[in-house]
């Protein structure tokens, strides 16, 4: 373990206590390791929301050594909650009640106009403002905490744009605080790769950001200055892969210092032993599931099938949903034209504009569980009468494994579940499906669900929350359900997606435009028979290599045999182990004594 030079550390995000994206992932996860190089003297900084809160922050009394900090805060509209967070490490937490602050507003965008030449006239109050008061709080926070603790060596790690504002402030009063700056994707790269017509990477050698970002908006501009203005001032400069490392160079005039590469709690995920089981009870909840979704229309056999899945915000192209529609149907024309005797289906989980769920399929699941019921009813019943003729070396047949007056029960049931027609596309209806971008590319590429599809989709547009009236899978239980992950991804500064389904033992695919993906091809010893996590080259590449390249890996994932499988999933989880922040912290501890080292 690398020994800490700083005495106390001060980790501060928008995202503590506050889920909003994946760096809640990335501060959550890791809270133990840091912990177990810090010890009392690590702290989270946050936003207090009320809301937000409940049931995750345990309130306590604030510390003797910080009731001054309070007293002078609170005069100036600053109002702490000291606590622990209840994650695993139960870090200690500062959450800041920035109500009374925000008449402050003018006067510090005003501040960061005067002191760094922030342009920030015309920004949202949601959008830009608000993280801009809290984070200029947080710099007061830790300007009044350093006199508490005048004669320790204090490091202070600021994550993205909107803790920015505090960095800043320090800088200015020329605080005794090693600062460290991490961004996670730029502001002006992320906005840029959004729009489908333009290539980031293709751009970055010509782009002038400043002028770019201008020419976007007021949010984005202000937003861009800031992230710049936090990358030229900071001790340290860190991003979180190596592909975002060479957008941050140019775009905010700073090559990082050092890589802190994001991790998992490995110690939390299920053994393989552990995983495999729980696969086939979700597996068969999933089928369950797709019994009433597909059954009242056409049947296939459950014990060939596949299920393939892309999981995350309503990225189109960002996330590759576009590039995924178009391999799966160019997967199904080739499956279908070969005559594949196994049925994929592809689960979309991605919350769309959803208005309810299907009538007919709250129909076709009510009148399935009625079946379900009566069999639950006569199981008893089934299982001494197969004993029976088990034991007596008897034929069997329906009639005498159920009785034909339960049969005769049974079949008004069975028939009023058969409908006319083919499966829906999405479990909900949307208030936009005729312009929803997924239902029309599906529709495009001849995705629509016949029952002479090997490749069947099903867009599930909801939060899996465990509790949905449908799968009732959280998202990790859908996870280790299925049987192939897909994230072929244009814009992913890092990949969290790919690298939990590997930590659940469940075989993915990332892209090498991906910060995991390139952490993978940079590994040595890499099995490319059995990759555990896929990796599609999608850099310089056209859009139609990148479809053909995804098609074929998907396509050679299904041709895979059980052993095969089994063989993919453990590799799978062996690069998920590689990941662990055991082994990972090591970044964050490397960038806090670089800034240490650093302090007048």
């Amino acid at each position: 373990m690398m020994k800490v030079k700083a005495d106390v550390c001060f980790e501060c995000s928008w995202e503590v206590c506050n889920k909003v994206g994946g760096i809640y992932t990335v501060i959550t996860s890791k809270a133990q390791s840091m912990i177990e190089n810090y010890g009392e003297n690590y702290y989270l900084i946050g936003p207090y929301f009320p809301k937000k809160i409940y049931g995750i922050f345990e309130e306590e009394v604030s510390p003797d050594c910080f009731l001054g900090v309070c007293e002078v805060l609170k005069k100036e509209g600053i109002e702490l909650h000291f606590g622990k967070w209840i994650i695993k490490g139960n870090p200690k937490v500062i959450l800041i009640d920035f109500t009374n602050f925000t008449n402050r507003k003018n006067e510090i965008k005003k501040n960061l106009w005067d002191w760094f030449k922030i342009d920030s006239l015309n920004t949202e109050y949601f959008d830009f403002d608000e993280p801009v008061i809290w984070s200029f709080a947080v710099g007061r926070l830790l300007e009044e905490i350093s006199k508490v603790f005048n004669n320790k060596k204090i490091v202070a790690h600021f994550h993205e744009w909107l803790s920015g504002a505090g960095l800043l402030y320090l800088k200015h009063i020329k605080a005794n605080i090693a600062s460290v700056f991490t961004t996670h994707a730029t502001s002006l790269g992320r906005t840029i790769a959004m729009d489908d017509k333009r290539n980031l990477y293709a751009e970055l050698e010509n782009i002038d950001p400043d002028d770019e970002a201008k020419r976007l908006g007021p949010g984005v501009f202000a937003k861009h200055l800031t992230e710049k203005q936090c990358a030229q001032n900071c001790f340290v400069f860190t991003t979180v892969s190596q592909i975002t490392s060479i957008e941050a160079e140019k775009i905010l005039g700073r090559k990082p210092e050092v890589l802190v590469l994001n991790g998992l709690d490995i110690a939390k995920f299920p053994s393989f032993e552990e995983a495999a089981v729980k696969h086939k009870v979700l597996n068969n909840r999933i089928k369950l599931f797709l019994m009433y979704y597909f059954f009242p229309y056409y049947q296939f056999d459950l014990d060939k099938l596949l299920v393939y899945f892309i999981a995350g915000r309503y990225e189109f192209r960002d996330k590759g949903v576009d590039v995924f529609i178009e391999a799966l149907g160019k997967l199904n024309d080739k499956l279908k034209e070969e005559k594949f005797d196994k049925t994929i289906v592809a689960f979309f989980w991605i919350p769309g504009n959803v208005k309810a769920i299907r009538p007919e399929l709250l129909q076709n699941k009510t009148y399935f569980l009625d079946i379900k019921d009566s069999l639950d009813d006569i199981r008893d019943d089934v299982q001494n009468r197969l004993l029976y003729l088990l034991a007596s070396k008897r034929d069997f047949n329906k009639e005498s494994i159920f009785g034909l007056e339960f049969l005769q029960e049974i079949r008004p049931k069975i028939n009023r579940l058969f409908r006319g027609g083919v499966p829906a596309l999405s479990t909900h209806k949307l208030y936009n499906e005729d312009s929803d971008l997924i239902f029309q590319s599906l529709l495009k590429v001849g995705l629509d669900n016949l029952e002479d599809d090997p490749v069947k989709v099903v867009f599930y547009p909801i939060y899996l929350t465990g509790a949905d009236g449908l799968l009732d899978t959280s998202y990790y239980e859908s996870m280790i359900g299925s049987d192939l992950g897909v994230f072929p991804s244009y814009y992913e500064p890092w990949g969290y997606t790919p690298l939990e389904a590997a930590a659940l033992s469940v075989s993915s695919l990332t892209t090498d435009l991906s910060g995991f993906g390139r952490f993978i091809i940079e590994k040595e010893q890499r099995n490319l028979d059995y990759p555990g996590v896929f990796v599609l080259p999608r850099f310089q590449k056209t859009k139609q290599e990148i479809v053909d390249s995804l098609a074929d890996m998907m396509c050679r994932f299904a041709k895979f045999s059980v052993k095969e499988v089994t063989q993919n999933k453990i590799f799978a989880q062996k690069i998920a182990m590689s990941a662990d922040w055991r082994k990972f912290i090591k970044f964050y501890i490397e960038a806090h004594n670089l800034a240490v080292d650093k302090l007048a």
